[in-house]
């Protein structure tokens, strides 16, 4: 295949409105999913554990089992359609919900927890659905709405179950949420299913294919370094808060906490036509961003270099996730992308699994600030990594 090979394509009819209505979808189905994790410690002394000593195990119990279904999924819905995995996934999470808001013991739940991992993954079946209708910039720029929605949740959904807590226990909210993914199943059944490109009618278009800027195998990689380098940050910021500002206010600690995923809420989309033309140099440069700005949580010992460092984070998770998306949009150019989209889920989830775990090996022998030091480390290496010829693809003719 040679570095740009002019092809005839079908054009498609998929547009601006079906996008939004598969990120919204995804918004909604993601609720339970990134609200309710944070609160395990409240829920599982009801379950019959009274210190939560399985929070830990169980919170990245669906991030395991979800990252092992992936790439089944991924392939099946090339084979099947794109839009019937991904109502599956809805319908999954449906399901799982309901049986976690009603278990009546610590086993019954951990079921739900893997039911939620196995047969979710909302967010990969929605990138191979947008993946088999969109190509090129138009699918970069979907990817990002897509980490915005994602983004959006994480910030908005744990703020609502605490203000739900009131009322009814997270526990029981698990039930309670499972009508958001019923919901968006019932939404998506109104869009098209994405004809595979030889069955397409309607006019065509010359499309240029032109040789990805990194090789299938370096996006992977560089998925897998990125969640891993920002998530490792995430369990223990909290507690490397309190211990540089003692009587910090829980509002202003999540606050801080969601100060880097705001910035990427305000700033993706101008990112994206910043960078979408050179996605190399800003996967770089947001690499840079982040080891600074983690190496920075380190020596920061006041509040106002706290929201500095931030927002350095901030910057860095931007550009990272923008040119990933980018660079995901090259690779997908003639390949099968439910599989494709379902491999980089497993490498996204696994990043976060190591993150996990690392981070609390780290606080645990060295203090909260450990994370944020290995996360800057491993910043700093795929920075120097992402510069090196070996992430090229090879193209023959």
């Amino acid at each position: 295949m040679s570095a740009a090979q002019v092809v005839r394509m079908p054009r498609s009819a998929f547009g601006r409105g079906q996008v939004r209505a598969v990120a919204g979808c995804y918004f909604v189905a993601s609720f339970a999913a990134l609200g309710l994790p944070p609160y395990l410690t409240a829920i599982l002394p009801e379950l019959g554990d009274r210190q939560a000593r399985w929070a830990g195990v169980l919170y990245v119990v669906p991030t395991v089992f979800g990252a092992l279904a992936a790439p089944l999924w991924g392939r099946l819905a090339d084979r099947y359609g794109r839009k019937r995995l991904l109502l599956r996934a809805q319908l999954g999470l449906t399901v799982a919900f309901l049986l976690a808001g009603w278990a009546d013991s610590l086993a019954t739940f951990t079921v739900a927890l893997v039911l939620q991992g196995v047969l979710g993954g909302t967010f990969a079946a929605s990138n191979g659905y947008l993946g088999a209708a969109l190509e090129g910039p138009a699918l970069s720029k979907a990817l990002t709405l897509m980490q915005g929605s994602a983004r959006a949740a994480l910030v908005v959904a744990p703020i609502v179950v605490g203000a739900l807590s009131g009322w009814l226990s997270p526990h029981r909210q698990y039930a309670l949420l499972a009508v958001l993914p019923l919901t968006a199943a019932l939404l998506l059944a109104a869009l098209p299913e994405p004809d595979p490109v030889e069955r397409r009618e309607g006019g065509t278009v010359t499309l240029a294919v032109t040789a990805p800027v990194v090789s299938l195998r370096a996006l992977y990689t560089l998925e897998f370094a990125f969640v891993f380098s920002t998530v490792i940050s995430f369990p223990y910021l909290i507690a490397l808060v309190d211990d540089r500002l003692p009587g910090t206010s829980p509002t202003l600690s999540g606050v801080l906490f969601a100060l880097p995923h705001l910035c990427y809420l305000v700033a993706a989309l101008a990112v994206h036509a910043a960078f979408r033309s050179r996605p190399r140099a800003g996967i770089v440069l947001g690499f840079v961003l982040i080891a600074l700005g983690l190496a920075g949580h380190g020596v920061a010992t006041n509040l106002a270099a706290l929201i500095a460092v931030r927002l350095v984070l901030g910057a860095g998770l931007t550009l990272g996730l923008v040119c990933l998306q980018v660079l995901a949009a090259e690779c997908a150019q003639g390949r099968a992308p439910g599989g494709m989209f379902g491999s980089l889920e497993f490498f996204s989830k696994a990043g976060a699994v190591a993150a996990g775990l690392a981070a609390a090996a780290g606080s645990a022998r060295f203090g909260p600030a450990a994370p944020v030091l290995t996360g800057a480390a491993a910043a700093a290496v795929t920075a120097v990594a992402t510069l090196l010829p070996s992430m090229t693809p090879r193209w023959s003719r």
